[in-house]
């Protein structure tokens, strides 16, 4: 079956326009996930010419301060008569570089992605759209690497880490043009904006200042009360790009994937409801980009296999990323 355009899902009149629901099977949970077929994943494996690994997770205490007013994760080792046990205590699953599964966003006024009913979301087993939906499948694909940052500097127009920058498709385009690189369909797509470096080099008042802002339950006030960071544009233009690419899923090196800060009032606002509610397309946020990019620009491949492995916390909302590119 061809998959429809953007287009053609914005004119559809057999479900709901503008969303993917339906396109993957009424019962789907799964999402943009499926473009990462065996098929793919067998390709992407041929990418593989050096066996060269990089981590893309962060240690699961950083950001430090964590963001948003989560807690800090705490370490116990627990000393038994012969061996030692550990314990984890206020780990948050998206404190860190993580997924965010398909129940992390409602749309304001279509609800979950496909339909799925609140009352069937986050309840643990039985769950719809979480977390361990990918965690059962595990993830195996194609990754490109898209070093906004370092196409922008070079173009004279540098992203601040500290400041609120839309990176929108032209800039993808001219980063795909500069890299010679591409975006087939399947890949997953690895934005760098250099936000994580420059939060890491700031002083720790300031991490400290920006931690401590924390978005309000009251949506006409949480954009005032958000650090700015550079990110992907919120538009459907942006939203539109990624489905047309048939992406399995996107990621990138910042608190929020968009630039922030963003506004949850309006679907314009707020780019999570169009991937996530609308579309079932995978986020991915607090990525480590920095070393995969560096090699990438000594040896000019910006593309490899990506691993994944979510965890399978049934209903989970996030995960941590627990993601690998092999080059």
């Amino acid at each position: 079956m061809t998959r429809p355009s953007y287009r053609e899902l914005a004119a559809r009149t057999d479900g709901l326009a503008g969303t993917s629901w339906g396109v993957y099977g009424s019962d789907d949970e799964v999402g943009t996930m499926r473009e990462a077929t065996p098929e793919r994943a067998a390709a992407a494996a041929g990418l593989v010419r050096r066996g060269a690994v990089f981590p893309l997770s962060l240690p699961l205490d950083e950001p430090a301060p964590p963001l948003f007013g989560r807690r800090t994760m705490t370490h116990t080792v627990v000393t038994e008569p012969t061996s030692l046990d550990d314990r984890y205590d206020d780990l948050h699953p998206q404190a860190s570089s993580q997924w965010d599964a398909l129940s992390h966003v409602r749309h304001p006024e279509l609800g979950f992605y496909n339909g799925a009913p609140a009352d069937s979301v986050g309840i643990g087993r039985g769950s719809r759209l979480g977390i361990d939906r990918w965690g059962e499948r595990g993830i195996a694909a194609r990754f490109v690497l898209l070093d906004v940052a370092r196409m922008r500097a070079a173009a004279g127009r540098p992203l601040r880490w500290d400041r609120r920058d839309e990176v929108g498709v032209d800039d993808l385009e001219a980063t795909i043009t500069a890299q010679r690189t591409e975006v087939v369909p399947g890949s997953i797509v690895l934005v760098r904006t250099g936000w994580l470096a420059g939060f890491r080099a700031a002083p720790a008042s300031e991490r400290a200042r920006i931690a401590s802002m924390v978005p309000s339950d009251d949506l006409a006030r949480d954009r005032e009360l958000m650090p700015p960071a550079p990110g992907l544009a919120a538009g459907e233009e942006l939203a539109a790009w990624l489905w047309d690419h048939e992406v399995a899923g996107v990621a990138a090196d910042n608190p929020a994937l968009e630039a922030m800060p963003f506004s949850r009032t309006s679907v314009d606002g707020w780019l999570h409801y169009r991937l996530i509610a609308m579309l079932g397309i995978a986020v991915g946020e607090l990525w480590e980009l920095d070393p995969l990019a560096a090699d990438c620009a000594a040896d000019g491949v910006w593309e490899g296999l990506l691993t994944s492995a979510p965890l399978r916390v049934a209903g989970g909302v996030g995960s941590p990323a627990n993601a690998l590119a092999l080059k």
